[in-house]
């Protein structure tokens, strides 16, 4: 399922597109909103939230969408023939440019005043303008005896992390996946940011990647040559025994700085700082082959309530219970 990063890549594609244009057509393929048409409403923005995008036009409407697994917007010139057949569930236009939404998992027509209707129940959104850390530690700690696992991926508590970037953000922290969150609020109570950190827990992730994606070397090295987190502790213990020295606020933040890292990469999604082929992770997708940083061998399972279990990657010597 495409993640936040993804959905903030394509909310500003859309923009580019359809911001401040009026539209020549609208092409709703949902039985709900078949008959709807946007035609002659100017398109104000598209803002992503979490996973969803809602494109909002005048007349005080929001179109939103949501990509769930396989759905991806198309943008073409205008007039380009659109893709035959049932995969298309959208098509936006104006005199420029228009965006075809196919295979989208969700397509509604709402008033834009009615938006909470949708993502009300989000927490906050790392890549988003009112992005809380303290809040979304408030709700995680809402269910303390979860396991950090399963809580990373409900969108109640933040909302555009999946399965990449929560695997990425434990691996970095240096926490077990099955962890209960109480046992990761540090003594403090997570009062103090501090700094998000890597495996040995003396190095946060702006050490190693710029914010712009780019990466910068500064002494100890990742797959490659470039920084992304320094082994300067235990190859076992991780950060505190598999607790990151920032708490929760230091895990979420973690998790926050990834997701900007790469919101404006197209191609070469990166947590390493490696753009090779094959390196650009830590553990996500990497089962079987030796962790970049201890040498052990990558673990996967799955996590989740029955008929809801999702994968999950880990080091068991970088990230011991």
């Amino acid at each position: 399922m495409p993640e936040g990063d993804v959905v903030y890549r394509t909310a500003a594609r859309l923009g580019r597109a359809l911001d401040g244009r009026p539209l020549t057509r609208s092409d709703f393929r949902v039985p709900r909103h078949a008959t709807a048409d946007l035609t002659g409403r100017t398109v104000l923005e598209t803002v992503p939230r979490g996973k969803h995008l809602l494109t909002r036009v005048e007349g005080g409407l929001t179109v939103h969408t949501h990509l769930r697994m396989e759905g991806a917007w198309h943008i073409s010139p205008a007039g380009r023939r659109v893709p035959p057949g049932d995969l298309v569930r959208l098509v936006l236009a104006n005199a420029e440019w228009q965006a075809v939404g196919v295979r989208l998992g969700m397509v509604d027509l709402l008033r834009t005043g009615d938006e909470r209707r949708v993502v009300g129940h989000l927490g906050p959104d790392p890549l988003g303008p009112d992005w809380d850390a303290r809040e979304a530690v408030r709700r995680l700690l809402d269910d303390p005896g979860r396991t950090i696992g399963e809580a990373l991926l409900d969108q109640r508590n933040l909302a555009g992390i999946g399965t990449i970037y929560r695997a990425e953000t434990l691996f970095l922290a240096g926490v077990w996946p099955w962890r209960p969150v109480a046992a990761i609020a540090d003594v403090h109570g997570d009062a103090d940011a501090g700094g998000a950190t890597g495996p040995g827990g003396d190095v946060t992730l702006r050490d190693g990647m710029g914010m712009d994606g780019d990466t910068k070397a500064s002494g100890a090295t990742g797959p490659g040559g470039d920084v992304a987190a320094r082994g300067g502790g235990n190859a076992r213990g991780g950060a505190g025994g598999g607790r990151s020295a920032g708490g929760l606020i230091g895990l979420v933040e973690l998790a926050r700085e990834l997701l900007e890292a790469n919101k404006d990469r197209p191609e070469n999604r990166t947590t390493t700082g490696d753009l090779r082929p094959g390196r650009g992770m830590w553990v996500y997708g990497r089962a079987g082959r030796a962790c970049l940083r201890c040498g052990g061998k990558i673990s996967r399972g799955e996590m989740g309530a029955r008929t809801q279990e999702r994968l999950i990657y880990w080091c068991p010597r970088c990230q011991s219970p």
